[in-house]
This record gives structure tokens, sequence and C-alpha cells, in this order.
């Protein structure tokens, strides 16, 4: 298995993190190219909890951010110090970050993990301090994924490291307390995402087809 790219993810790359936070970490891998010419292909993800982290191939990783899934396009746009494997693939891979995005899937994806936050939020036994600190952790991650889709939505750039974390704290303490108070801030995602954004209708695959056939090439075996 050879990493491709990998960094730090999640709270700590949004900069919400705490003392008791976990670190998160997120990549893409290049299975051997001869594995995809038997009767199984190879294992697509690999995951782990000690340490906490997720790698996916790197066809599978291309089909998560073509469709817009918040948690594998990060890793894209990660701040260069949060990248602990970056290869000249990997490094080509950021650079054509912006083919991946189109309006459709980033609207149909942000707004659709940010409800997905509500519904688990609404539906926490917050009377229960486990129960409390789960619902105010849905609520940051709605607040978060709302203002970061907007934003891409809007200016083509996705934003990791927040501005104002302590602002999305203070507003996740104040939805897991009265969670009807977050269908306003759904409300006006919706009517922003409405509007026209600045991201093309589908995103362009033949950047990404063209690195994936240079990820192939370069992991066949010697001859």
């Amino acid at each position: 298995m050879h990493v491709l790219l990998s960094g730090i993810v999640g709270s700590t790359a949004y900069g919400l993190a705490h003392a008791g936070s976990d670190l998160d970490r997120l990549g893409l891998f290049a299975a051997p190219t001869v594995a995809f010419h038997g009767l199984h292909r190879p294992a697509e993800s690999h995951v782990t909890t000690a340490p906490d982290r997720t790698l996916h191939e790197a066809a599978k990783w291309c089909r998560l951010a073509l469709s817009g899934n918040p948690t594998a396009t990060e890793l894209a746009w990660l701040p260069d110090e949060l990248y602990e494997v970056r290869t000249p693939l990997g490094e080509e891979l950021i650079g054509l970050r912006e083919a991946f995005l189109s309006g459709p899937a980033v609207r149909s994806a942000y707004l659709g993990y940010a409800r997905q936050q509500f519904r688990k939020l609404s539906s926490r036994d917050r009377t229960d301090p486990a129960g409390a600190a789960r619902a105010a952790k849905h609520a940051r991650h709605l607040v978060r994924l709302v203002r970061q889709g907007v934003t891409l939505h809007e200016t083509g750039r996705l934003e990791i490291r927040l501005p104002d974390p302590d602002r999305i704290r203070a507003l996740g303490e104040q939805f897991a307390e009265r969670p009807e108070d977050a269908t306003a801030l759904l409300a006006d995602a919706e009517t922003r995402f409405a509007r026209p954004g600045v991201l093309p209708l589908a995103p362009d695959e033949r950047p990404v087809e063209s690195w994936l056939r240079r990820v192939r090439a370069a992991h066949l075996p010697a001859t």
C-alpha cells in the first residue's frame, strides 16, 4: 500500500479541538495496479482506531470527492502544516482539487450532512451529561458544515481552518439546548444555496481520470 496523501483532519483542522479531542487522520493510497487484474478487487478503505486513521484507495477517494463528500474533499484543501504525507502524485491531486467540485454535488452533500446532524441533535437525550455532550458535538458539526458548504458554493474555496471557532462553539451550546434554533440556520443555508453560485454544474472528470491513470501507471511492476 503506497500512501499518496495524508493529513490531520477533523476538529484539529477546523480549530475546534479541545483537550479531550481525538486526532483524526485521513489519506489516500494506491493499491498495486496488478491487484485489479484478479478475481477479487483490493480493499478500497483501511480504517484503524489506534490511531484514528482512514485511508481510501485512490479511485474510491476520487468518487467520494466527485460526489461532494465533505470529509473526503477536505483532504485536498488542508493548510500546508497539516499534511503528513505529500508525494508528487499527492501534490498533483491538490493542484486539481477544483476539478472535483460542482454546485449540485456540494449543495446536496453539505446540506444533506447538515440535516443529518440536525436529526441526531434533535433525537439526543440532553438530560444526560453524555447525551448533552454528543448533542453539542452534532450542533458544532451542523454549524461547520453549513458554513463550509455555503462558502464553497459562493466562493469556490473550501474553508478548513474556521476563523471564528468560539462563535461556532457558542452556537453549538445554544443549539444543543434548543435544537429548534438551528432551523433558521438551515433555512438560511437553503436560501443561499438556491442562489447562483460560482461552481460549475458538473465536475471536470477529464483531469481526474488522467491523474488516476498516472497513478495506475506508476504502480505497475517494474519490468
